[in-house]
């Protein structure tokens, strides 16, 4: 794994919109606003990515991202209003001091592999919040699973976001460190991961 600051990542954004895609397969109309979302994101306060690398070099397998939640943030805010409507007091324990893991995808052919794992935990090792945060498609998906092996729990099951009555997601969080995820280490230098798989 490479850690991405942000102008690194806003240049690797081209390859980085590819393995978004093979992953999600969205329609081709919403990746030019996925691209404007994404750059978004990189001016986020501690805005973190990293990368899967194989051995050796190569094309990136995944990669994940995210940065501090704040109000003002169009989904902390959405999140954090209707987390307080039902389970007032939650919202305050989960997303005080919350770090959002706004994207984590592998490519198809490399999944399977413990990619998502390993960049989950690379991304969070470095980071000071207190809980870790983010939305998942709702179902017995791979991701889901991931998540809650890594300690994420449900704090929103069928949530639907404005704009997209028909497609549930929840919404997770976990205390950070996540476990497993090794000790927390310093902010701000770039270091190099190996994945083994």
């Amino acid at each position: 794994m490479w850690e991405l600051a942000a102008p690194a990542f806003l240049h690797a954004l081209p390859a980085l919109l590819e393995i978004y895609t093979a992953a999600m397969d969205p329609p081709a109309e919403q990746l030019p606003g996925r691209r404007s979302i994404m750059r978004e994101h990189a001016r986020h306060p501690r805005f973190g990515s990293v990368v899967a690398l194989p051995r050796g070099g190569g094309e990136a397998a995944g990669f994940a991202y995210g940065f501090h939640g704040a109000g003002g943030q169009w989904w902390h805010d959405v999140i954090t209003t209707e987390l307080h409507e039902r389970d007032p007091g939650a919202d305050r324990h989960w997303f005080a001091d919350s770090f959002e893991v706004a994207e984590l995808h592998v490519l198809p052919a490399c999944q399977g592999r413990g990619i998502g794992r390993s960049l989950l935990e690379a991304l969070t090792a470095v980071r000071r919040e207190r809980t870790a945060v983010l939305s998942t498609p709702t179902g017995p998906t791979a991701a889901r699973g991931l998540y809650r092996s890594c300690g994420f729990v449900d704090v929103l099951p069928e949530f639907h976001f404005p704009g997209s009555p028909h497609r549930p997601f929840t919404i997770m969080a976990a205390p950070l460190p996540l476990p497993g995820g090794g000790p927390r280490r310093p902010a701000g230098r770039s270091r190099a991961w190996q994945w083994t798989g």
